[in-house]
């Protein structure tokens, strides 16, 4: 097996052109950031490009690309790949892909049922429709046709030798029943267990059978499309797996061209660089650098902090610099409580510590009015929409004034922080509530933006990690002045 990530493929017939910046107007890169393929002593692709060439479809190079390698073959003749997933932002040309494909999947290859599905029937429908515009147009297709089928659940087309052509939404039911030669998931964004167990086993008994996956980037809850990604990226169970992603770094610049020719092979040949810098603005950046830039959002079900960004952020010997400032959180059944600090470091790194979790709540506000009697921290931050909330009242008559955070506040602090970690900029001491708070963090979706949760299978008390979250805000929102002289927490 022989894999290659982040990086190009062997040399294809398809001229693979770059980026260029410095000359003439920005073309989409022709060729996969992040490409995984088993070997292969040849490819059909170059037939399948003909074949649609003479149907009226001129393709991209980028969509040469990805048929040439989808449809490589093994020395026994048979496709080296039995998954092929090509992951690309809207508007790109997925669909002509497809179009190619079972045009020669039916003519050149003897696919006896091609099926493709989607999440919505109307897409199904419009691919229904945009492939019978080529059928029609080619009377060497037109001619094959026995019959169109139209009815409430399916599109399709039977061919005068038996071969068949099937379109339609997906569901727990769908496709049972039925042995097909190949699948097409269009929108695997939404493809789910339900859906892949009722189609996937219709290939069980064909001889030579593929799936094929077209998507725009993953979901928060895109259940197979991350386990593919996973799996390429790991270079795990990937013998028969050809994985092409179109797409920029994570932590690309959203406003960066080169970003946008990554994961935009159309640019320059349907898109036009004026449209995506309106979108820039236009869209809200966590969904700009989802659907434009091909992002993918975090896993619903993975742990939110990389285990090895958290752990490089470890320093139990880190102090932090006047001034500080504090922040309080309440575990949601008020079981507990904790405070934490944040401020700078010597060398400039931002610093958190957790000075308190303990049980209950009647504990907080003496605690923090000693606190600030003691070291005079720069502010002391809650979220008043939160759990601790309930607090604020009792702090005013304390005479302790607390700083509330809105609710982008809280996501402009949450986002912030995670930033920090995987930039490997934040130290933290190691501490075990801190540690056990960040391994249980998971993002909720507030709006545009997101917030911690915690993971559904665990009882772990999150509030460390808020209280440290608001603090590191609350510091950078009210440091005050930096007086190099004095050590803090």
């Amino acid at each position: 097996m022989h894999c290659v990530r982040w990086c190009y493929k062997r040399e294809s017939a398809v001229t693979l052109s770059m980026t260029s910046q410095s000359s003439g107007p920005l073309v989409g890169v022709q060729v996969p950031r992040i490409l995984v393929a088993p070997d292969s002593v040849g490819s059909s692709g170059r037939e399948a490009v003909d074949l649609a060439a003479q149907a009226g479809l001129a393709l991209d190079p980028w969509q040469q690309f990805v048929l040439e390698t989808g449809l490589g073959e093994r020395p026994d003749g048979n496709w080296s790949a039995f998954e092929v997933a090509c992951v690309v932002s809207r508007q790109n040309g997925k669909g002509t892909i497809f179009e190619a494909l079972a045009l020669a999947k039916l003519v050149l290859f003897g696919s006896e049922l091609f099926i493709y599905s989607s999440h919505e029937f109307k897409t199904s429908r419009e691919a229904f429709r945009r492939i019978g515009i080529l059928i029609d147009s080619t009377p060497a297709l037109s001619s094959r046709v026995l019959r169109t089928v139209k009815n409430p659940s399916e599109f399709g087309y039977d061919f005068r030798n038996g071969q068949r052509l099937r379109f339609f939404a997906r569901s727990g039911g769908s496709g049972r029943g039925w042995s097909a030669d190949d699948l097409f998931f269009d929108e695997a964004f939404k493809l789910g267990g339900e859906a892949m167990a009722a189609l996937l086993p219709t290939l069980s008994t064909r001889p030579n059978p593929q799936v094929w996956y077209a998507s725009s980037a993953a979901l928060a809850d895109s259940e197979q499309l991350h386990a593919l990604r996973r799996r390429a990226l790991a270079g795990e169970g990937v013998d028969r797996l050809a994985y092409m992603e179109f797409s920029a770094a994570e932590d690309a610049d959203t406003h960066d061209p080169n970003a946008w020719a990554l994961a935009n092979p159309a640019l320059g040949y349907r898109l036009t660089e004026e449209f995506i810098r309106s979108e820039v603005d236009a869209l809200p950046d966590a969904v700009f650098r989802r659907e434009r830039l091909s992002i993918p959002d975090l896993p619903s079900g993975e742990a939110l902090f990389p285990a090895a960004s958290w752990a490089a952020c470890a320093d139990p010997d880190s102090r932090a610099k006047d001034p500080i400032a504090l922040a309080v959180d309440v575990a949601p059944d008020r079981s507990s409580a904790s405070i934490a600090a944040a401020g700078v470091r010597a060398d400039g790194k931002p610093h958190v510590t957790i000075i308190d979790t303990l049980p209950g709540t009647d504990w907080v506000v003496p605690r923090v009015k000693a606190l600030v009697e003691k070291w005079e921290p720069s502010a002391v931050a809650l979220d008043s929409a939160g759990p601790a909330g309930a607090l604020v009242q009792d702090f005013t008559a304390a005479d302790v004034e607390v700083v509330t955070a809105s609710a982008r506040d809280l996501t402009n602090a949450c986002g912030r922080f995670f930033d920090l970690v995987v930039a490997g900029e934040l130290r933290h001491r190691d501490e075990a509530g801190l540690n056990i708070a960040a391994a249980a963090a998971r993002r909720r979706n507030v709006g545009d933006a997101w917030a911690y949760t915690r993971r559904r299978d665990s009882d772990a008390d999150i509030s460390p990690l808020y209280a440290a979250t608001l603090a590191l805000w609350a510091h950078a929102e009210h440091g005050g002045a930096f007086e190099p002289g004095v050590w803090f927490i």
